[in-house]
């Protein structure tokens, strides 16, 4: 009787180990990765508010929409230091960033609506979801490379031109 009972558990673990092992069987899947790259749409002169001259001048990519000004500089490997993304909002107001997914260390340069610089945040660190807020009202903000509002001595009160391509 016991080997009866054995014989029928040993066959069913085995019809078991069968099914799993067949039809539930794992497919890989690859994981494609879209590499984000760099989309010239601009460019950007940041200038020094007290004699005019020109801080520095930038290739720019423009977010002016949900989806870009949602996803940002995320997924990004590296952007060189002459580049940045500049986002274009509808109106002014305080604003709030986070570098949830971005992979580069950023400066944040918040600017009103006349394009003059109100504020920033530098040296934003990679995957950080602290919040990154403007110190005023803002209806544009570019993300450069950490470290170059010091390297260009940016002050609150200078300014922006951009032209779109």
């Amino acid at each position: 009787m016991i080997r009866k009972y054995f014989k029928i558990i040993c066959i069913s673990f085995g019809v078991l180990i069968f099914t799993v092992t067949t039809s539930c069987k794992e497919e890989k899947k690859s994981v494609k990765q879209t590499k984000v790259t760099f989309k010239k749409e601009g460019e950007l002169q940041l200038i020094k508010a007290a004699n005019d001259s020109v801080i520095a001048e930038l290739d720019i990519e423009i977010a002016d929409n949900d989806y870009e000004t949602q996803t940002g500089l995320m997924y990004r490997e590296s952007m060189k230091a002459n580049r940045g993304m500049l986002f274009i909002f509808p109106n002014s107001r305080p604003r709030s960033f986070y570098m949830k997914n971005t992979k580069i260390p950023l400066d944040l340069i918040y600017l009103d609506t006349d394009k003059i610089v109100v504020s920033f945040q530098e040296n934003a660190k990679p995957f950080d979801e602290s919040s990154l807020p403007s110190n005023a009202a803002a209806k544009y903000v570019l993300e450069v490379n950490a470290g170059l509002v010091k390297q260009w001595q940016l002050e609150i009160g200078d300014k922006m031109t951009f032209t779109k391509d």
